[in-house]
Protein backbone atom coordinates (compact mmCIF):
# COMPACT_ATOMS: atom_id res chain seq x y z
CA UNK A 1 0.00 0.00 0.00
CA UNK A 2 0.95 3.61 -0.55
CA UNK A 3 -0.31 5.85 2.25
CA UNK A 4 0.30 9.61 1.90
CA UNK A 5 0.00 12.37 4.50
CA UNK A 6 -1.05 15.83 3.27
CA UNK A 7 -1.35 19.09 5.15
CA UNK A 8 -0.14 22.65 5.56
CA UNK A 9 3.20 23.70 7.06
CA UNK A 10 3.09 22.87 10.77
CA UNK A 11 0.12 20.50 10.61
CA UNK A 12 2.20 17.58 11.90
CA UNK A 13 2.73 15.59 8.69
CA UNK A 14 6.32 14.56 9.29
CA UNK A 15 5.77 13.57 12.91
CA UNK A 16 2.67 11.54 12.07
CA UNK A 17 4.44 9.90 9.12
CA UNK A 18 7.24 8.71 11.40
CA UNK A 19 4.84 7.51 14.11
CA UNK A 20 2.70 5.60 11.62
CA UNK A 21 5.77 4.04 10.04
CA UNK A 22 6.88 2.81 13.46
CA UNK A 23 3.39 1.64 14.47
CA UNK A 24 2.58 -0.31 11.31
CA UNK A 25 6.10 -1.26 10.26
CA UNK A 26 5.72 0.75 7.04
CA UNK A 27 8.62 2.16 5.10
CA UNK A 28 8.84 5.93 5.61
CA UNK A 29 9.43 8.48 2.83
CA UNK A 30 10.04 11.94 4.26
CA UNK A 31 9.90 15.28 2.51
CA UNK A 32 13.41 16.29 1.44
CA UNK A 33 13.26 19.69 3.15
CA UNK A 34 16.70 20.03 4.70
CA UNK A 35 18.40 18.88 1.48
CA UNK A 36 16.69 21.54 -0.64
CA UNK A 37 19.47 24.05 -1.40
CA UNK A 38 16.97 26.80 -2.28
CA UNK A 39 14.85 26.83 0.88
CA UNK A 40 16.54 29.58 2.89
CA UNK A 41 16.97 31.71 -0.24
CA UNK A 42 13.30 31.19 -1.06
CA UNK A 43 12.02 32.46 2.29
CA UNK A 44 14.31 35.47 1.95
CA UNK A 45 13.19 36.26 -1.63
CA UNK A 46 10.20 34.20 -2.81
CA UNK A 47 9.86 35.83 -6.21
CA UNK A 48 13.46 35.15 -7.18
CA UNK A 49 13.68 31.54 -6.00
CA UNK A 50 10.14 30.13 -6.45
CA UNK A 51 10.82 28.25 -9.68
CA UNK A 52 14.06 26.73 -8.42
CA UNK A 53 12.52 25.62 -5.14
CA UNK A 54 9.41 24.09 -6.68
CA UNK A 55 11.26 22.19 -9.40
CA UNK A 56 13.57 20.68 -6.77
CA UNK A 57 10.59 19.52 -4.68
CA UNK A 58 8.73 18.24 -7.74
CA UNK A 59 11.68 16.16 -8.89
CA UNK A 60 12.29 14.86 -5.38
CA UNK A 61 8.66 13.82 -4.97
CA UNK A 62 8.55 12.13 -8.39
CA UNK A 63 11.61 10.08 -7.48
CA UNK A 64 9.89 9.08 -4.25
CA UNK A 65 6.82 7.92 -6.19
CA UNK A 66 9.00 5.77 -8.45
CA UNK A 67 10.71 4.26 -5.41
CA UNK A 68 7.35 3.57 -3.73
CA UNK A 69 6.05 1.85 -6.87
CA UNK A 70 9.10 -0.43 -6.92
CA UNK A 71 8.99 -1.21 -3.21
CA UNK A 72 7.59 -4.61 -2.13
CA UNK A 73 6.51 -3.19 1.24
CA UNK A 74 3.86 -0.67 2.28
CA UNK A 75 5.07 2.94 2.42
CA UNK A 76 3.85 6.06 4.19
CA UNK A 77 4.83 9.30 2.44
CA UNK A 78 5.25 12.76 3.94
CA UNK A 79 3.43 15.13 1.52
CA UNK A 80 2.25 14.35 -2.02
CA UNK A 81 3.31 15.51 -5.45
CA UNK A 82 -0.18 17.02 -5.89
CA UNK A 83 0.52 19.50 -3.12
CA UNK A 84 3.63 20.72 -4.90
CA UNK A 85 1.59 21.74 -7.93
CA UNK A 86 -1.94 22.44 -6.66
CA UNK A 87 -1.00 24.12 -3.39
CA UNK A 88 2.46 25.63 -3.27
CA UNK A 89 3.16 26.42 -6.92
CA UNK A 90 -0.42 27.60 -7.47
CA UNK A 91 -0.25 29.83 -4.41
CA UNK A 92 3.06 31.35 -5.47
CA UNK A 93 1.66 32.04 -8.93
CA UNK A 94 -1.50 33.60 -7.54
CA UNK A 95 0.50 35.85 -5.22
CA UNK A 96 2.73 37.06 -8.05
CA UNK A 97 5.86 35.29 -6.83
CA UNK A 98 5.86 32.75 -9.67
CA UNK A 99 6.42 34.26 -13.11
CA UNK A 100 3.75 33.20 -15.64
CA UNK A 101 6.31 31.77 -18.09
CA UNK A 102 8.01 29.77 -15.34
CA UNK A 103 4.67 28.61 -13.94
CA UNK A 104 3.47 27.26 -17.30
CA UNK A 105 6.80 25.52 -17.78
CA UNK A 106 6.47 24.00 -14.31
CA UNK A 107 2.91 22.77 -14.99
CA UNK A 108 3.97 21.10 -18.23
CA UNK A 109 6.68 19.24 -16.34
CA UNK A 110 4.19 18.26 -13.62
CA UNK A 111 1.60 16.93 -16.09
CA UNK A 112 4.28 14.95 -17.93
CA UNK A 113 5.23 13.31 -14.63
CA UNK A 114 1.59 12.54 -13.82
CA UNK A 115 1.42 10.19 -16.80
CA UNK A 116 3.78 7.89 -14.90
CA UNK A 117 2.61 8.45 -11.31
CA UNK A 118 -0.07 6.44 -9.51
CA UNK A 119 -2.22 8.02 -6.82
CA UNK A 120 -1.78 6.83 -3.22
CA UNK A 121 -4.10 4.07 -2.02
CA UNK A 122 -5.09 6.29 0.89
CA UNK A 123 -4.59 10.04 1.26
CA UNK A 124 -4.76 11.39 4.82
CA UNK A 125 -5.34 15.14 5.04
CA UNK A 126 -4.49 16.83 8.34
CA UNK A 127 -6.78 19.83 8.66
CA UNK A 128 -5.43 22.57 10.94
CA UNK A 129 -6.38 26.20 11.58
CA UNK A 130 -3.85 29.04 11.68
CA UNK A 131 -3.30 29.11 15.50
CA UNK A 132 -2.44 25.40 15.45
CA UNK A 133 -0.04 25.85 12.53
CA UNK A 134 1.69 28.84 14.08
CA UNK A 135 2.09 27.06 17.40
CA UNK A 136 3.63 24.02 15.76
CA UNK A 137 5.98 26.11 13.60
CA UNK A 138 7.17 28.09 16.63
CA UNK A 139 7.65 24.91 18.64
CA UNK A 140 10.04 23.31 16.14
CA UNK A 141 12.05 26.53 15.78
CA UNK A 142 13.46 26.31 12.26
CA UNK A 143 15.32 29.54 11.49
CA UNK A 144 14.19 29.76 7.87
CA UNK A 145 10.51 29.48 8.90
CA UNK A 146 10.59 32.57 11.12
CA UNK A 147 9.72 34.76 8.12
CA UNK A 148 6.56 32.83 7.21
CA UNK A 149 3.62 35.23 7.38
CA UNK A 150 0.10 34.56 8.63
CA UNK A 151 -1.18 35.68 5.24
CA UNK A 152 0.95 33.02 3.52
CA UNK A 153 -0.37 30.27 5.81
CA UNK A 154 -3.97 31.41 5.30
CA UNK A 155 -3.56 31.39 1.55
CA UNK A 156 -2.08 27.90 1.64
CA UNK A 157 -4.94 26.70 3.83
CA UNK A 158 -7.47 27.98 1.31
CA UNK A 159 -5.68 26.19 -1.52
CA UNK A 160 -5.69 23.01 0.54
CA UNK A 161 -9.42 23.21 1.18
CA UNK A 162 -10.14 23.88 -2.50
CA UNK A 163 -7.97 20.94 -3.57
CA UNK A 164 -9.32 18.49 -0.99
CA UNK A 165 -12.93 19.38 -1.80
CA UNK A 166 -12.39 18.11 -5.34
CA UNK A 167 -10.00 15.23 -4.68
CA UNK A 168 -11.19 12.12 -6.53
CA UNK A 169 -8.10 10.03 -7.19
CA UNK A 170 -8.64 7.52 -4.39
CA UNK A 171 -9.62 7.07 -0.77
CA UNK A 172 -9.43 10.21 1.33
CA UNK A 173 -9.41 10.45 5.12
CA UNK A 174 -9.70 13.95 6.61
CA UNK A 175 -8.51 14.32 10.20
CA UNK A 176 -9.08 17.55 12.11
CA UNK A 177 -5.95 17.93 14.25
CA UNK A 178 -6.78 21.27 15.88
CA UNK A 179 -7.62 19.64 19.20
CA UNK A 180 -5.31 16.64 18.89
CA UNK A 181 -1.85 16.11 20.36
CA UNK A 182 -0.88 12.76 18.90
CA UNK A 183 2.72 13.19 20.08
CA UNK A 184 2.09 13.48 23.81
CA UNK A 185 -1.40 12.00 24.10
CA UNK A 186 -1.61 8.27 23.42
CA UNK A 187 -5.40 8.42 23.13
CA UNK A 188 -5.17 11.00 20.33
CA UNK A 189 -2.73 8.83 18.40
CA UNK A 190 -4.97 5.79 18.95
CA UNK A 191 -7.90 7.79 17.60
CA UNK A 192 -5.97 8.42 14.37
CA UNK A 193 -4.82 4.80 14.12
CA UNK A 194 -8.39 3.58 14.54
CA UNK A 195 -9.54 5.79 11.68
CA UNK A 196 -6.73 4.52 9.46
CA UNK A 197 -7.40 0.89 10.39
CA UNK A 198 -10.99 1.30 9.31
CA UNK A 199 -9.88 2.67 5.94
CA UNK A 200 -7.08 0.25 5.09
CA UNK A 201 -9.00 -2.85 6.16
CA UNK A 202 -11.42 -2.18 3.33
CA UNK A 203 -8.95 -0.52 1.01
CA UNK A 204 -9.41 -2.90 -1.89
CA UNK A 205 -13.03 -3.80 -1.24
CA UNK A 206 -14.83 -0.51 -1.76
CA UNK A 207 -14.84 2.34 -4.29
CA UNK A 208 -13.10 5.63 -3.41
CA UNK A 209 -14.92 7.83 -0.95
CA UNK A 210 -14.23 10.63 1.50
CA UNK A 211 -14.20 10.22 5.27
CA UNK A 212 -13.84 13.03 7.79
CA UNK A 213 -12.69 12.17 11.29
CA UNK A 214 -13.00 14.40 14.34
CA UNK A 215 -12.30 13.38 17.94
CA UNK A 216 -15.29 13.10 20.24
CA UNK A 217 -15.78 16.12 22.49
CA UNK A 218 -15.58 15.00 26.14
Amino acid sequence: MHIAIAGNIGSGKTTLTKKLGHHYGWKVELEDVEANPYLEDFYADMKKWSFHLQVFFLNSRFNQIKEIARSPVSTVQDRTIYEDAYIFAANLHQSGCFDERDYQNYLKLFHSMMEYAAAPDLLIYLRADIPKLVGQIEKRGRDYETTISIHYLKSLNQHYEDWISGYDKGKLLIIDVNDLDFVSNREDFSFIVNQIDREINGLFSYPPYKTEAKPAIP
